[in-house]
This record gives structure tokens, C-alpha cells and sequence, in this order.
């Protein structure tokens, strides 16, 4: 990785990208540190604990949901909206043809994302208000002429135009960068927050503004040790892939004859990436987000936090959360298996260019063969991912409790998959240069 970001930076045109790209991150770090008037810091960061759904958008945001600054909604109303987007396309016939119509038909898709992304980022606004707003001094309507609506009223706005403005970022990332912006701006929040971690933790170790504790030092070595174990665990399984040999007849076209060729079709383990356990969080966290917006319901909040929450003091309430992860854990991973591979896609094209599995005839034979493929692979994808939703905060616990969070398991998956990404698509640009420079 260190090898490619130095040879990238031999060539002047992908440096110019990098260092747009670097300078556009430290613009969202920066928006991230912005204070919203009227807002108590304090009350933002208690209400998000225990909530494992908006710790994990905290996370995303680099801590701003925490602090409650202006990019505090973050990337996270743009990803909801891809996503929704995304579904809409399998279920929608119109815009299944705009998905087929190419360019134009992403430009649409495109905009799309974008009103829906403005709709969600209203809501989530909202929300955010109306759950802090129940604490008591948590919005100081003093500075709006004690008119609370007025404060809601603005900070909607504030935190809508902070979420337009953070996919802004990351859409020119994309366009003039090098990348995923939208990726590498969830990369970058993810590691800030780890590092804020950190750095909290060496304060502790040196007595700085805080009591002096030198055994702290082991606990920061063991996480290290258990991180770079994990990260190698997740790095190892990313890139596993099984590959499905495809042979090619000889061909005639026009007076050229085409050899037969083989090739293969990559079905990698973690087809679905890290979505089926964003879903599967998000869904598992709503009920008890929707009844902490309501007062009335503090009764059935309770109740919820004890019978059915991974922070819950009793055991039977931790185990019937973890039963619960996994089940959704599993079915939004065959789900969105579903929707990123199908095999009678793949079959038919496999069929229209000549080729064939050996031993298994083209047509529907071979759409059932990739179809039980997939399901093997995805049931191990799986399983991995219930694995990875539980044990990364089992063995943190070991370095201490204070060290669990550093690292969420969404966190870790996104790190590693973001930076095998950005690594590759460095590669693609110093190869694209290099045949360049031949070329002349």
C-alpha cells in the first residue's frame, strides 16, 4: 500500500488527484468540528450510548453526531438513499430501464438519489431533535427568542444543509480524486474516531489533564496486538474468492478465426460487503430509537433495554439480541446476495459469447449450478459476518472496556474493503500512465 501511494506520487497528474483528494477530506474533518448554536454537546454524546445503531453512524461521521456539529447526519442520509434507490431498481420496472439506458439513465439515478437523500436528511433531522430535544436542556431556546420551534426550525436546516454538503464532497472525491468518495469519507470518519480513542487513552498513560496511569500502556499494546490480528483475519476472508472456470469454443467472426479461451467468474465470500450487517443493525435499533422519541413510552423503553439489548444487564436479554442479530444477519445476506449476482444473467451472457462450465450443460442447468454456488458462499459469507458482529468487542473487552468501541465490527469491515479499493484503484491509474508513456 505504502509502495503505491509512493509511485502515485511520482506522476504528476495522480498527485494533483491525491492531494485534491486529501484536501477535500480535511474540508469534512474540518465541518466536523463546526458547532451548532443552541445545541449541548454533553447531552448529544449521553443520549447515543447504548444505541448500537447510532454509535455505528457516530463512528461513520468521525464523533460529529456525538459533538452534534454540522456534518453530524454525515455521509449516512446519502447511503440510505443508495440503498433505497438501489432496492427500488428490482422492484420498479421504470427505473430497471434506467439502470440499462447507460449514462443518461445514471444521470437520472443520479438526481434521484439526491432528492431522496435532501427527503431523508429532513427526517433524520428531525428526529435528531425531537430525541435530544426530550432531554432537558439539551436545545437553549434563549438564543432564539425562547421560541423552541425556531431552534428546531433552523437546526434542520443546519443539519440538511451539512448532509447536502458532505455528499457534495464526496461525489467531486469521485469525479476529480481518486476513488470512492463516499467510501473514503466513512474510511477517514472511522479512523478519526478510532484515533480520538487513542489519543484519549496515551492522555491517560502521560497525566495529561487526567490522572496518570502507566499500565494503561499495556491494554493500548494488546488492542494494537488483537487489531492487527483481526484487520489480517478480515483482510484474508475479503479477498478469498471462488472462481468458477468458463471455457470458450473456437469462433469464427467475419474471415478471424478466435481460439478457444478459458476464463472464470470470481464469486467472492463477502459478496454483499458489509450491508447485511448495516441492515441488520439499523433494523434491530429502530424500535428502541422510535420509543425514546416518545416520552410516553419510556415504560416500554425499559423494557426493551432489558429483555431484548446487548447492553442489557441480564444475560437472557444479551443472548436473545445476539439471536436476533444473527437471524437478520443471515437473511439480509442472502437477500442481497440475490440482488448482486444472479445467475440467469450470468448464464444467458455466458451462453451468448460461447462458453460453458465443463460438465454442466449451457442454459438453465448452468443458472442452477452458479445459483448453488452462490448459496455455499453465501452461507460461509455469512457466517463470517455473525462472527465478525460478535467477537471483535470480545476480544477488545480483553484490553478493557474503555478500548471495546474503538473499533466497531462495521467499522473494521469497512476499513479493510475501502482500502483494498483505493489501493487498487491507484494501481489502475499508475498502469494507465505507464501504458501512456509508452504508447508516445
Amino acid at each position: 500500500m505504502l509502495e503505491t501511494i509512493k509511485n502515485a506520487f511520482r506522476n504528476k497528474d495522480i498527485r494533483k488527484k491525491l492531494l485534491l483528494t486529501f484536501l477535500l477530506l480535511l474540508i469534512f474533518r474540518l465541518g466536523c468540528y463546526i458547532p451548532v448554536p443552541g445545541l449541548m454537546r454533553s447531552n448529544f454524546e449521553s443520549a447515543i450510548t447504548g444505541n448500537d445503531f447510532l454509535s455505528l453512524m457516530s463512528g461513520i461521521s468521525g464523533g460529529a453526531l456525538a459533538n452534534g456539529t454540522l456534518f453530524a447526519l454525515g455521509i449516512g442520509p446519502y447511503i440510505n438513499a443508495s440503498i433505497i434507490v438501489q432496492l427500488l431498481t428490482v422492484g420498479i420496472p421504470a427505473l430497471e430501464r434506467w439502470s440499462k439506458q447507460g449514462e443518461e439513465g445514471t444521470r437520472k439515478i443520479n438526481n434521484l438519489t439526491r432528492i431522496i437523500t435532501i427527503v431523508l436528511a429532513v427526517v433524520q433531522s428531525i428526529g435528531i431533535i425531537v430525541l435530544f430535544g426530550n432531554n432537558a436542556g439539551s436545545i437553549q431556546s434563549s438564543l432564539f427568542f425562547g421560541q423552541t420551534w425556531l431552534a428546531g426550525v433552523f437546526m434542520t436546516v443546519v443539519y440538511t444543509a451539512g448532509a447536502c454538503l458532505v455528499m457534495w464532497l464526496g461525489e467531486r472525491i469521485t469525479e476529480f480524486g481518486v476513488g470512492n468518495g463516499i467510501s473514503l469519507i466513512i474510511f477517514i470518519g472511522i479512523l478519526s474516531t478510532a484515533g480520538i480513542a487513542l489519543v484519549e487513552k496515551f492522555k491517560v498513560v502521560f497525566g495529561i489533564g487526567a490522572t496518570q496511569d502507566v499500565s494503561q500502556l499495556w491494554n493500548i499494546a494488546l488492542f494494537l496486538v488483537l487489531a492487527v490480528v483481526i484487520f489480517f483475519a478480515v483482510v484474508f476472508v475479503d479477498l478469498a474468492e471462488r472462481k468458477v472456470p468458463i471455457n470458450y469454443a473456437k469462433q469464427v467472426r467475419g474471415n478471424r478465426m478466435m481460439a478457444a479461451q478459458s476464463s472464470s467468474i470470481p464469486m467472492k465470500i463477502t459478496g454483499g460487503g458489509v450491508m447485511p450487517l448495516i441492515f441488520a443493525f439499523a433494523i434491530i435499533s429502530f424500535p428502541s430509537m422510535i420509543m425514546s422519541l416518545v416520552p410516553s413510552w419510556s415504560g416500554a423503553l425499559t423494557w426493551w433495554q432489558t429483555y431484548f439489548s446487548g447492553s442489557s444487564r441480564f444475560w437472557y436479554g444479551q443472548v436473545i439480541y445476539a439471536f436476533v442479530l444473527a437471524l437478520l444477519i443471515f437473511a439480509f445476506a442472502f437477500f442481497y446476495a440475490q440482488i448482486q449476482f444472479n445467475p440467469e444473467d450470468v448464464s444467458r451472457s455466458i451462453q451468448q459469447n460461447g462458453g460453458f462450465i465443463q460438465g454442466i450443460r449451457p442454459g438453465k442447468p448452468t443458472a442452477q449450478y452458479l445459483n448453488k454456488i452462490n448459496k455455499r458462499i453465501t452461507l460461509f459469507g455469512a457466517i463470517f459476518l455473525t462472527l465478525m458482529a460478535f467477537i471483535p468487542s470480545v476480544m477488545f473487552s480483553w484490553a478493557g472496556q474503555d478500548l471495546v468501541n474503538v473499533f466497531s465490527t462495521t467499522g473494521i469491515l469497512i476499513v479493510v474493503s475501502v482500502s483494498l479499493e483505493f489501493q487498487q484503484q491507484l494501481q489502475a491509474q499508475i498502469s494507465m500512465k505507464q501504458y501512456k508513456g509508452f504508447l508516445k
